[in-house]
């Protein structure tokens, strides 16, 4: 009995509380959703929005490792996602033309986005995050700006004879058997919809499982010693620039897996649908859901994408009810005395578990 106590006790300590909370949350959420399908109980709208918004969830999860975990901001992230989802929107074009099989198609086409997205924050972080203060936001900034102007200026096609690109201009020389994959700016076309709402919730595990597991290793406490105190963590030997390098790559890494799934429920796509205001809607999750909070982050990320269309009937009162949400939210995630009343709250009951023992 006494074993099986602290089992109990060590599950839901108030060091691994919130790691619980997320995946019982994740796991709530996508059967609670699936209840509703199957029953006939949501919209096609509100169907819709689901991959979009899993790619969302597991896009903030990423960000929240360099703004929470890390310490340092990051304007870039939609930038991250269009790598990812570019690069395996052509695998997955290119692959199929040897395997019928979906889930193979975008899990190889996930992995291509994830080690893409990943090369291009190590090739990005390895100056920057060697410098104090905001260098890397406008890095990444401008990172984000750079891409959706290439991918723009970006042709790629598909035939016999493998693939082909160019760049600024059509000289692909694509045959007539062949086809575009991504045709400059008018983007990528002909895309196989082959994402799907368990392959979202699959990777939100995936993404919660990784970053957890970075957070308990060594390497997890140093990067937090980093950004807790710099001087100090340097000073007892800890390499500042190494470990946020490994957080900034994750994040990207992840960004671009996202970033595939995002793509891939979709036929055609332009490089505007990863811009500059997507990477703040991003940050706005991340800030309104709790600096390294990640159950946080994916309550903010379900709420603000889902309430506006889901108060759409309240005409004119949905903008009214959307900025009161948005207050509660913001007062329920990021306030140290409601977070310290809940905590009084639950030590009260826990003494009253031990006296009833």
């Amino acid at each position: 009995m006494g074993k099986l106590k602290n089992i109990f006790k060590d599950l839901f300590s108030k060091k691994k509380r919130q790691k619980h909370l997320a995946f019982f949350l994740t796991v709530f959420l996508y059967l609670l959703v699936q209840l509703r399908i199957k029953t006939g109980n949501i919209s096609s709208l509100i169907k819709g929005l689901l991959i979009p918004l899993c790619s969302y969830i597991v896009t903030a999860l990423a960000l929240n490792v360099v703004v929470g975990i890390s310490g340092e901001l990051s304007l870039g992230q939609a930038g991250f996602m269009s790598v990812g989802a570019f690069s395996g929107a052509v695998a997955s074009a290119w692959l199929a033309q040897y395997t019928d099989s979906k889930v193979l198609i975008l899990t190889v086409a996930m992995i291509i986005g994830f080690i893409m997205a990943g090369i291009f924050g190590f090739i990005i972080g390895i100056p920057v995050l060697k410098l104090e203060g905001d260098y890397l936001a406008i890095v990444t900034l401008a990172f984000g700006q750079i891409v959706k102007t290439l991918v723009s200026n970006l042709y790629v096609g598909l035939d016999e004879a493998g693939l082909h690109f160019s760049f600024v201009e059509d000289t692909t020389g694509t045959l007539p058997t062949g086809r575009m994959i991504i045709n400059g700016p008018s983007g990528l076309s002909g895309n196989m919809r082959i994402s799907t709402f368990t392959a979202g919730f699959v990777l939100i595990m995936i993404a919660l499982f990784v970053i957890y597991r970075l957070l308990e290793s060594k390497q997890g406490r140093a990067i937090m010693a980093c950004r807790d105190n710099r001087i100090a963590a340097s000073s007892v030997g800890i390499s500042v620039s190494k470990y946020k390098l490994m957080a900034f790559v994750l994040s990207s890494a992840l960004a671009g897996a996202a970033g595939v799934l995002y793509i891939m429920s979709f036929a055609s796509a332009v490089p505007t649908k990863f811009d500059y205001n997507l990477s703040i809607l991003l940050l706005v999750y991340v800030v309104l859901g709790g600096l390294g909070n990640m159950p946080g982050t994916i309550i903010a990320t379900v709420s603000l994408l889902l309430i506006p269309e889901m108060l759409r009937s309240l005409q004119d009162y949905r903008m009214l009810i959307y900025p009161v949400i948005l207050i509660v939210i913001m007062l329920v995630t990021n306030n140290p005395l409601l977070k310290n009343k809940l905590a009084e709250i639950r030590k009260l009951l826990f003494r009253k578990g031990v006296k009833n023992d």
